[in-house]
């Protein structure tokens, strides 16, 4: 792709009825809420009295559903996915996924990546699983379908399941009875649990409870499982850890700015981490810009912390889709215009603050400075809201391997003569403590600082073994006994 950005997360949601509503219309739209997680393909599926209808493909929301398929989906509980594929996406890959085994059937929805998928995988085979996808939701499906054979309810096999998972999972799972959403015990991807009158909703985002006017309940604990049914919610903690790792990354780019995470607005995080960039790297200039859509938040801390003007710079177009690789470099060079103009007379003779949310390659930076430049600016001066990318994601995140992060590769004085900027400042890593997070709760920073919560991750050539456990750290989960905390209709 031309923009050189992290890629997006999945995004999930559940919908249990108790009041006649429509639970796929009302699914849709929480889907459309959360389009920026994942624009790859999306999905539906719903409960009909234990019979699953399904609908799914590649393509954005409104492109895979319209009035007609919609129509088609009558139940009483749905779970809905968008994606974004950290890996080779193929068509088998679509969530939710949808399984009959000779307990019924079983839906499943996952936002997050098993760190220990390949392990998984591999003994499944062994054992005569066959696979269809290479999605880490298949490996959760056959392990749920097993567990259930030997159970007495779908809960029940899902603690035996979760056992065996490493890495980051947020999940929405759909039995004929019941709507499961359960966080991995270090909580780094986000989920959250809504009511609309008597029904119940189960989503990544809150902004998806905001869009169909379903109040929040609160946030889904690390290491929670929630069981809805008709005899109510019941919340029961399957593991404790004494290491949470919010992703931190979700408040930099991922979560939509009106989303609350955690206890924890985006949009004020964001502008937090403006404020701190203006003190970080104070530079004489005319006028602040960000770069949309991210990038504005920031700008508008860094603004306010400055006392240099906020303007808008750049005007996104949002009928564009996904632009991909060019064969010439004019092509890519348009390509980027086509996403992205400059308003010039907002430009032309000023001295430019220009602030993104990150830098990868930098590649697309470079190409926004270029049209500045173009467009009259007399400076540019680069301000990144996160510290330098150094280190691979193993969570989900679709960071490239470290041989591709320009960070990796060059200094700062050398990234800024490469993007063609006259000064370059990143959040300093110690910053991001100071952001609004809660001080109480632990975050996941490796992407910048190669500390990892998890003990347990994929062969890394870039990182020697002998230094893993030192980088790594120490990971304790207790998953001896579990606790119903609160059960209520």
């Amino acid at each position: 792709m031309v923009f050189d950005k992290v890629k997006e997360e999945c995004g999930v949601f559940g919908f249990f009825d108790n009041d006649g509503f429509d639970v796929a219309r009302m699914t849709y739209y929480g889907l459309y809420a959360l389009q920026h997680r994942g624009q790859e393909s999306c999905g539906i599926a719903v409960n009909d009295d234990g019979v699953i209808l399904l609908h799914k493909g590649m393509g954005l929301v409104n492109e895979v559903f319209d009035s007609e398929n919609i129509q088609e989906l009558k139940g009483s509980i749905a779970v809905g996915h968008v994606l974004y594929s950290s890996s080779k996406f193929q068509r088998e890959d679509c969530q939710p996924l949808v399984s009959r085994y000779i307990k019924g059937t079983l839906t499943i929805a996952l936002n997050g990546n098993l760190t220990n998928a390949e392990e998984l995988r591999r003994k499944l085979e062994k054992e005569g699983a066959v696979f269809q996808s290479s999605s880490n939701a298949e490996i959760i499906m056959h392990l749920a379908a097993r567990a259930r054979t030997k159970t007495h309810s779908i809960e029940d096999a899902m603690l035996k399941v979760l056992e065996k998972l490493e890495g980051a999972f947020s999940l929405v799972i759909m039995s004929p009875r019941k709507l499961i959403g359960i966080r991995d015990p270090k909580g780094f991807r986000p989920l959250c649990l809504g009511k609309l009158k008597n029904s119940y909703v189960i989503a990544s985002e809150t902004a998806a409870l905001d869009v169909i006017r379903a109040d929040f309940v609160r946030d889904i604990q690390p290491g929670e499982m929630v069981v809805i049914s008709k005899e109510g919610l019941k919340s029961i903690k399957y593991a404790d850890d004494p290491n949470i790792s919010h992703c931190v990354f979700e408040y930099i780019y991922f979560a939509r700015p009106d989303s609350v995470i955690d206890g924890v607005s985006v949009y004020q995080a964001r502008v937090q981490m403006g404020k701190l960039l203006a003190k970080a790297h104070p530079v004489d200039a005319d006028i602040v810009v960000g770069v949309p859509d991210s990038g504005l938040s920031f700008a508008v801390g860094y603004a306010q912390a400055s006392g240099i003007p906020y303007e808008e710079g750049l005007i996104k177009n949002r009928y564009t889709g996904r632009t991909f690789i060019k064969p010439t470099q004019n092509e890519r060079e348009i390509s980027v215009s086509i996403k992205l103009n400059v308003l010039k007379n907002n430009i032309k003779g000023k001295r430019v603050i220009l602030i993104d949310d990150s830098i990868v390659r930098g590649t697309t930076c470079a190409n926004l400075i270029k049209l500045f430049r173009d467009a009259g600016a007399t400076q540019i001066h680069m301000r990144v809201a996160s510290p330098p990318f150094l280190w691979p994601c193993y969570f989900g995140t679709d960071i490239p391997s470290r041989n591709e992060l320009i960070a990796v590769k060059y200094s700062i004085d050398e990234i800024c003569q490469k993007i063609g900027a006259d000064s370059l400042g990143y959040l300093p890593l110690d910053d991001i403590k100071k952001i609004g997070l809660r001080q109480d709760q632990g975050y996941c920073d490796a992407c910048f600082s190669g500390k990892y919560s998890i003990s347990k991750l994929p062969k890394d050539s870039s990182i020697p073994s002998k230094t893993q456990e030192e980088i790594y750290g120490n990971s304790r989960r207790n998953f001896k006994d579990f606790k119903i905390i609160k059960a209520y209709t």
